[in-house]
């Protein structure tokens, strides 16, 4: 009679540890359902599902061990042992936030002074007239930074399973808000809030589980390019420096930005609209869009209407830093040519001259910027996962 209250404490117990960390790390199948809700509720209640699977084994325990065979106590305590395993693996080694840690040495440092390839690419931000450059290869492995940029708190975050680089402001309901790394939802960083416990998607902002589900962080401008590109607009912009203490793990990285790197998790596949094929994102008149990466390298320039806003796509020379603006200008549509591996372009409505950051550098035009538009460079599994009602650029 005791059985089966044993068995089925002891799944209980085991089920606790390993489900809430199985559906929210990139295990094997773990990715590809909505188990979102299930992982929070089991995370939440983990204490409570843990006391449940005691009291249904203490009896049982306690009557194998005074009364029962020894060859189902040496069973039994293996049993234990296993679980006392599988305890320590999935709450202090499996859990995100004990696999990658924020940088202990916050360092930055001018031009002069910076110790980054120009080659790297760079998550950069401008705000109140301060610029800082944050290079992808350590981001990506603390995958947030908590930073001021012009007196402003940001979030600088990234996910390198979905090559998503977004910049939050971590303020929830008009306060400041801590957080951490608790896992990923259909292979994107999950981040828990300090004060409510909801759950939030890194590539969206939005809350996804939790009190606040549905509610959204502001989103802050950031662009993704090269540092010699940023530098170029942005001579003065402080960079961030590689923290000495996690030297392995930023060399792990070190292939990342090109997409050669070794894990299959954030290798590029080079073919066109394959899960791991790299798309620029557009988000403009609250349409989305998805262009082809491959095309961009081969045309070097796009232009393209989204919800009747005419668009550019720009991509320097380095073939690694891109640009988006509206070419709308005082009511006209300009259309611009470019010669291939010319940082300069041309719009043949009024013959003026422009560089790559969209500002008209002779001619009539003179002086005149063009808008920037929020695009993305990310995986294709990514963008269409969490843009579902994205058109593709053929």
């Amino acid at each position: 009679m005791y059985r089966l209250p044993l068995i089925i404490g002891i799944v209980l117990l085991f089920l606790t540890e390993i489900a809430r960390v199985y559906f929210i790390m990139p295990f094997p199948g773990s990715q590809q359902a909505d188990t979102i809700n299930l992982a929070y509720f089991i995370a939440k209640n983990k204490w409570f599902l843990r006391i449940i699977g005691l009291v249904l084994i203490a009896l049982p325990v306690y009557r194998i061990f005074t009364t029962g065979r020894i060859r189902i106590k040496v069973l039994l305590a293996i049993v234990f042992i296993f679980y006392g395993a599988i305890f320590y693996l999935f709450n202090f080694r499996f859990e995100a936030d004990k696999m990658f840690y924020q940088p202990s040495n916050k360092n930055f440092a001018t031009a002069e002074n910076n110790t980054m390839d120009g080659n790297r690419l760079v998550i950069g931000v401008e705000i109140n007239g301060e610029a800082k450059a944050f290079p992808i290869q350590i981001i990506g492995y603390h995958h947030q930074v908590k930073d001021t940029i012009g007196n402003t708190p940001v979030m600088i975050t990234y996910c390198t399973v979905c090559r998503t680089g977004r910049v939050y402001s971590p303020f929830v309901q008009g306060h400041p808000e801590r957080f951490r790394l608790v896992g990923m939802d259909h292979f994107n960083a999950m981040f828990e809030d300090q004060t409510t416990k909801s759950w939030w998607r890194q590539a969206t902002g939005v809350s996804i589980a939790g009190p606040l589900k549905g509610s959204a962080l502001k989103e802050i401008p950031s662009r993704q390019l090269t540092l010699a590109a940023w530098l170029r607009e942005y001579p003065d912009t402080k960079i961030l420096q590689p923290d000495s203490l996690y030297k392995r793990q930023y060399k792990d990285l070190a292939d990342f930005d090109r997409g050669t790197i070794k894990g299959s998790l954030e290798k590029r596949d080079t073919a066109s609209w394959k899960m791991k094929s790299w798309v620029v994102g557009v988000k403009s008149g609250g349409q989305e869009k998805a262009y082809d990466w491959n095309d961009l390298v081969s045309q070097a320039i796009i232009q393209d209407s989204i919800a009747h806003d005419p668009i550019v796509i720009l991509l320097e020379k380095d073939t690694a830093s891109f640009h988006v603006f509206n070419r709308n200008v005082d009511g006209r549509n300009l259309w611009f040519t470019r010669d291939p591996g010319n940082q300069i372009l041309s719009d043949t409505n009024t013959h003026s001259l422009w560089n790559m950051e969209g500002r008209c550098i002779s001619g009539v035009l003179k002086d005149t910027q063009l808008q920037a538009i929020p695009a993305y460079q990310e995986f294709w599994h990514s963008w269409k996962q969490f843009h579902p009602n994205t058109t593709q650029y053929q």
